[in-house]
Order: structure tokens, then sequence, then C-alpha cells
């Protein structure tokens, strides 16, 4: 059964200073409910490839659960959470305040670019907030026209992305950040009961394969993640392109999926699975959204 509507995403706190390619605004009533449905609050809510973070971020601010594992690969986007979460995160709220931002500020400020980690912090958000869909993978394009002709501008919010800056900096004991492998956090929490994950890897098992294009650290053992959050004492919730690979791999491992829609960025309505041991608690109108597929 597929959910009916899309997630109007302008109802939902926007927290995340990144915009990112796959993001899960849109998801976040459905953590919520996730969460609750649970028979106890978790201690720990594990994100293995963060990105933006928005699923984290979410359950940190609004204390679905006692604390929060981000875990991220990519080098620059690092270097954004460590800022945030360490003692730089002022300076880079300010940082970002002060800048004007136009073509020739932009591309003097990436060019001259220092090798401190709060350096690469602001250079990442640039990167971030003027190429083209906030893809920061090898070859991206800078946005040219932009929303209503605004060019640059049209995705540059300095006082925004201070406030969320300085928001996550201020719930920082209730975050943690390793940069490194998602798989290797996730065995590190695996036999916590305790424990719950919420896992969007980069989308490489389906014929899509949009990850390759949108992310620096594409590539991902997907069985072996399958088989290791199906073997978690906590729970968990997966997401993922709906495509037969994926869910014949969900099959092969008997965990339950739920197909639900997204809008994307230009309107279009696109859909998603949820993929975990049970999803009762996804519901329309008092209506189970859950379900098993098998192959033959």
């Amino acid at each position: 059964m597929i959910t009916s509507r899309p997630v109007n995403v302008a109802s939902v706190p926007q927290r995340s200073p990144f915009r990112y390619p796959g993001g899960k605004t849109w998801l976040v009533p459905h953590i919520r409910r996730w969460l609750a449905s649970l028979k106890m609050k978790p201690d720990v809510l594990v994100e293995p490839f963060a990105g933006g973070a928005i699923v984290g971020l979410t359950a940190a601010s609004e204390r679905l659960t006692r604390h929060v594992v981000l875990v991220e690969l990519d080098h620059d986007v690092a270097a954004v959470w460590k800022t945030i979460l360490g003692r730089h995160a002022q300076w880079l709220a300010e940082r970002i305040l002060s800048f004007e931002m136009c073509p020739e500020n932009l591309h003097a400020a990436l060019n001259a670019c220092g090798r401190s980690v709060r350096d690469r912090a602001f250079c990442t958000i640039l990167r971030n907030r003027t190429l083209h869909g906030g893809i920061l993978a090898r070859g991206s394009s800078w946005i040219k026209r932009g929303e209503n002709g605004k060019g640059l501008l049209s995705r540059w919010y300095p006082e925004t992305l201070a406030k969320r800056i300085r928001h996550i900096h201020d719930i920082r004991d209730r975050i943690t950040f390793v940069e490194g492998d998602g798989l290797a956090t996730i065995k590190q929490y695996a036999h916590r009961a305790t424990s719950v994950f919420f896992v969007d890897p980069p989308y490489t098992a389906s014929t899509k394969n949009a990850g390759k294009r949108l992310y620096t650290h594409h590539k991902v053992d997907h069985a072996a993640l399958f088989d290791l959050v199906a073997s978690a004492t906590g729970d968990f919730l997966m997401t993922y392109d709906d495509d037969p690979a994926i869910r014949e791999m969900a099959c092969r491992r008997s965990l339950a999926i739920s197909v639900v829609p997204m809008q994307t960025r230009r309107l279009n309505t696109m859909h998603e699975l949820l993929i975990a041991r049970n999803l009762e608690w996804v519901a329309d109108g008092g209506r189970t959204a859950s379900q098993r597929l098998l192959f033959k």
C-alpha cells in the first residue's frame, strides 16, 4: 500500500545547514511516528550516512532519543559538523553573516581557502549553497539563473544559516560526530538493545545508480549493510530507491517494506522504500501501509 500524498516539507522545521541531494526533510513526520512507536525511548540513534543529518538533528532537537551519533565519511562535510559541534561554531556563523555573495567574492574565497577544519567548513558551505542542487561531487556546476533569476543568491540565506548553526551548537551535548565508516559504527552499537539506526545510504544498489553522480563517497556494500542492520539487536529504519533489487534484498531477510511518496525540488512526486522489521506504525487514515513483498 502506498500512502496517499507526499509530506509538505514546508511544515517541517528546517534544521540542517546543508542543501543535500537525497535530503530527508520529507521523512521527518515518519521518523517521529517510528520513534514514538517504540516501547522505550532509545538511548542512542545512530545515523551512519549523515550527510545533511536532518533525521539526527530532528531527534536531538525534539529529544526523540537521549543521544544521537552522526557518522560521515566525506572530509568536507565532516569539517562542517566538526566546526558546528566544536569551538568554532560562532566563528563560522559570523563568517557567513559577513560574507557578501557575488561571483568574484565566491571564487576568491574558494581559491584562498585555508587548510584548517573551520576554513574547510566555510568553503564547503559556500560550495553547497552555490553549486547546482547542492551537489558537492566533482563535476558539479555553479548555479546560473537560480530561483527567480537570483543566481548565486537564490540559495544563500546567511541569517538562516547562522541561526541553524547556533541552534545545533546549543544542543551539541546531545550529539556525537564520527568522521569515518558508517558500517563500522553500526557494528559498535549493533548489540545494544537501546540503540536504533536510521540508515539512508547513497543510492547505488538500484538500476538508477544516482549516488555515483551525487556523492563523492558512493561505494557501499549494500548486501553487507542489510545483513548488519537485520542482525542488530535494536530497531532500525532504512530508506532506498524503489527498485526490484532492493526489494529482493529486503525479502530475503524477511523485512517489511512500505512505499512512501516524496516530492522532488521540481515538485515531481516520486516513491521511496521504507524498510524495517515492522512497519505497522506507517499509517494512512488508520490503515497500515506496511507490506511484505515475496519473490518467487
